[in-house]
C-alpha cells in the first residue's frame, strides 16, 4: 500500500506536493492524544474556550489569501469561490466561539426538588471531509465540536488534503492545545475506517456519497456510535409561469455550475411550467453562453475544472457514454489541453426514470423538464431518492409556501439558490443524510443531555 500521495492541480495536471499518508498506528496514536487532551479541554472555562476559538478565527482571517490560493491548487476552485470558502471557515469559527458560554441546559418543574439538565461533550469526534469543499465542510464539523468541549480528529479527502492540513497548523498557532484538533491525511479505507471502528471515537461526521454513508452507519451500529451524515443530492429548481423569467434564467447556470457542478446542493433538475418552457429555455441558453469557464486563478472565471480525471470520466459516462440516448439541448465551452475540463451541458431527459435525471452526476450537467401544475411540480421534484436542497421561483407567496411544504428537502430557497448559511441548520431528507449541521442545531449533535434531580426534602 502506498504511503504517499501526489496532490495534483486539476487545472494543470501538475503535481503540487507529495504528502505522507498516515496508517492505522498513527491514527490510534492521534486518537489516544485526543483522549488525553479531552479532560483539560472540556474543563476549560467557557469564556476561555470561546476566546481560543475566536483567536483561531482571527488567525484564519490573517491567512485568508494564502488558504484561498492553496485551494485553487488543491481542488481547482475558482479564486473567488476559494476566498469565500476560507472566509466561511473564519465565520463559522467566530459563530461557534460564542457557543461555550451559551450551552444552556434547562430547569424542569418537578415535585420534591430541583431538576436541571446539562449539555456535556461526547469525547473524541471524528470528521471525514470530502474533496468537493475541503475547507467549509471541515469547519462545519470541527468548529461546533470544539465549541461543545469535544476533541477532534479530522481526515481530509485523499485528493484534496492541503487546506485542511494548513488549518491544523493554524489551530496550533492560535493556541488550540496539542491533541485537541488533529488533521490526519490518509486513505478512507484506512483512517476513515479506523475512525468508525475505534472504541474511543464517540461520533463520526461524514460528508460524501450515500453508499459510503450507509456503510459507515452499519459499522457505527456495532458500538452505537453517533453519526451525522450529509450525503448526495439531486435538487430541483422549480420555475413557475408567474416567476420573473429573466431572473430565474439568469440565475439558473450557476445553480448547477458552481464548483463545476461538484456540489450536493446543485440544482441539477430544472422543472419549468409548460406554458413558459420555450421562453425560459431561450433565456437560459443566452445566460449559459455568458458563463466564463477557465483558469481558476483568473478573477473573472466562474467555473473551473473537475477535481480529477476519474471524475471527468464519471461525468462523461452520463452524457457521451450512456446506455441511454441523451438529448443534449445545448452546451457551453471549456478549455482544451491540460486540466480536467468538461463543458457546461444542458440535457432534455425523455423520462423521469432516465439515469441522468435520477442519479447524482456531480459535474456540470443539468436536465430540464416541463411540468403542468403545482401537484405535478411537487411530484416530479420528489421523484428521487434524495432530498437535500432545491429552489422555487414564483411571485405568489402562497404558492411558495405550499410548494415549500410539499417538496421533501431539507433546505429550500424561494427566488434564490442560496442553500447554506452558517447561522441556520443544514441537512437532508431521505437518502441525503441524517442530522443537521450549522446553526444552533449543530451543537445538539455534539453533546449529551445529562439530567440531574436535587431533592429539596428536609
Amino acid at each position: 500500500m502506498s504511503t504517499t500521495h501526489d496532490v495534483i492541480n486539476p487545472a494543470t495536471e501538475e503535481t503540487v506536493r507529495s504528502i505522507d499518508l498516515v496508517g492505522v498506528e498513527e491514527t490510534d496514536e492521534a486518537v489516544a492524544r485526543a483522549v488525553a487532551a479531552g479532560p483539560a479541554w472540556r474543563a476549560l472555562a467557557p469564556a476561555d474556550r470561546g476566546r481560543l476559538l475566536r483567536r483561531f478565527s482571527e488567525t484564519v482571517d490573517e491567512h485568508l489569501e494564502e488558504l484561498a490560493q492553496l485551494e485553487v491548487e488543491n481542488a481547482g476552485h475558482t479564486i473567488g469561490n476559494a476566498r469565500w470558502e476560507a472566509g466561511n471557515v473564519r465565520d463559522v469559527l467566530a459563530y461557534y466561539s460564542a457557543a461555550p458560554e451559551r450551552l444552556f441546559g434547562r430547569q424542569i418543574p418537578v415535585a420534591g426538588g430541583l431538576d436541571v439538565t446539562f449539555k456535556e461533550p461526547l469525547g473524541v469526534v471524528s470528521v471525514i471531509v470530502p474533496w468537493n469543499f475541503p475547507m467549509p465542510i471541515a469547519g462545519w464539523g470541527f468548529a461546533p465540536a470544539l465549541a461543545a468541549g469535544n476533541t477532534v480528529v479530522l481526515k481530509p479527502a485523499e485528493l484534496t488534503p492541503l487546506t485542511a492540513m494548513r488549518l491544523g497548523e493554524l489551530a496550533l498557532d492560535a493556541g488550540i492545545p496539542e491533541g485537541v484538533f488533529t488533521v490526519l491525511p490518509g486513505k478512507g479505507s484506512v483512517v476513515g475506517e479506523r475512525f468508525v471502528t475505534h472504541p474511543d471515537v464517540r461520533k463520526v461526521c461524514f460528508t460524501g456519497s450515500t453508499t459510503v454513508g450507509q456503510g459507515i452507519m452499519r459499522k457505527a451500529a456495532d458500538q452505537l456510535k453517533r453519526v451525522t451524515l450529509e450525503l448526495g443530492g439531486k435538487s430541483a429548481n422549480i420555475v413557475f409561469a408567474d416567476a420573473d423569467l429573466d431572473a430565474a434564467a439568469a440565475a439558473a447556470p450557476m445553480s448547477f455550475l458552481d464548483n463545476a457542478g461538484q456540489d450536493c446542493c446543485a440544482r441539477t433538475r430544472i422543472l419549468v411550467q409548460r406554458s413558459v418552457f420555450d421562453a425560459f429555455m431561450e433565456r437560459f441558453e443566452s445566460a449559459m453562453s455568458d458563463v466564463r469557464v477557465g483558469d481558476p486563478r483568473d478573477e473573472s472565471t466562474q467555473m473551473g475544472p473537475l477535481v480529477s480525471a476519474g471524475q471527468r470520466e464519471t461525468v462523461r459516462g452520463f452524457v457521451e457514454e450512456s446506455d441511454e440516448t441523451v438529448d443534449v439541448a445545448f452546451r457551453g465551452s471549456a478549455p482544451e489541453g491540460a486540466g480536467y475540463w468538461y463543458p457546461p451541458t444542458v440535457v432534455l431527459p425523455g423520462s423521469t426514470s432516465d439515469r441522468v435525471w435520477q442519479d447524482e452526476v456531480f459535474g456540470p450537467v443539468v436536465g430540464v423538464m416541463p411540468f403542468d401544475d403545482e401537484a405535478d411540480a411537487i411530484a416530479k421534484a420528489n421523484d428521487t431518492a434524495y432530498g437535500l436542497s432545491g429552489s422555487i421561483w414564483t411571485r405568489d407567496v402562497g404558492r411558495a409556501i405550499r410548494v415549500s411544504r410539499g417538496v421533501e428537502a431539507g433546505n429550500l430557497s424561494v427566488n434564490s439558490h442560496s442553500s447554506v448559511r452558517y447561522s441556520t441548520p443544514f441537512g437532508g431528507f431521505k437518502s441525503s443524510g441524517i442530522g443537521r449541521e450549522l446553526g444552533p442545531d449543530a451543537l445538539d449533535a455534539f453533546t449529551e443531555v445529562k439530567n440531574v434531580f436535587i431533592s429539596t426534602d428536609s
